[in-house]
């Protein structure tokens, strides 16, 4: 039987690849498949990279679009355990409020932005809780 796998979730997928400087540094060069975190703060997010957008109660908007993108990107280094959660999830809640700003959002809907990652995000940076994979059809092994 031929099976694929794939995980759930997700709305957008990106289709050229994205490079920001951000105020985030370690010492170390990070590179997964779709996420690089050069030391010296070069976010780049590479084409295919699959996110869900914002979450919550909100609005998928176009000031809300590449917040969200950096900031999924962020949660999934610390969910992978690349990035250490206790120290870099308020700078990914305050980058992602930055960036609505920079974008047109109002002052007052980042503010709720960072304020609802903030109070209610911890649990999607938790390694514990990255998405599973499904395979299909029906009667494909499960584990990898």
């Amino acid at each position: 039987m031929e099976c694929i796998a794939y995980k759930a979730g997700y709305k957008y997928q990106l289709k050229e690849d994205y490079e920001s400087p951000i105020d985030i540094r370690q010492d170390v060069n990070v590179v997964t498949q779709f996420i690089e975190l050069t030391p010296d703060g070069v976010l780049t997010i590479r084409k295919g990279y699959a996110w869900d957008g914002p979450s919550g109660p909100t609005f998928d908007t176009l000031n809300f679009m590449r917040g969200s993108l950096v900031h999924d990107a962020l949660y999934q280094l610390m969910r992978e355990r690349h990035l250490d959660e206790d120290t870099y999830r308020n700078k990914a809640d305050r980058l992602l409020q930055k960036i609505c700003r920079e974008d047109g959002m109002s002052m007052i809907r980042a503010w709720w932005v960072y304020e609802g990652v903030h109070l209610f995000g911890k649990p999607s940076a938790d390694p514990s809780r990255d998405k599973p994979f499904t395979r299909a059809p029906e009667g494909c092994p499960q584990s990898a």
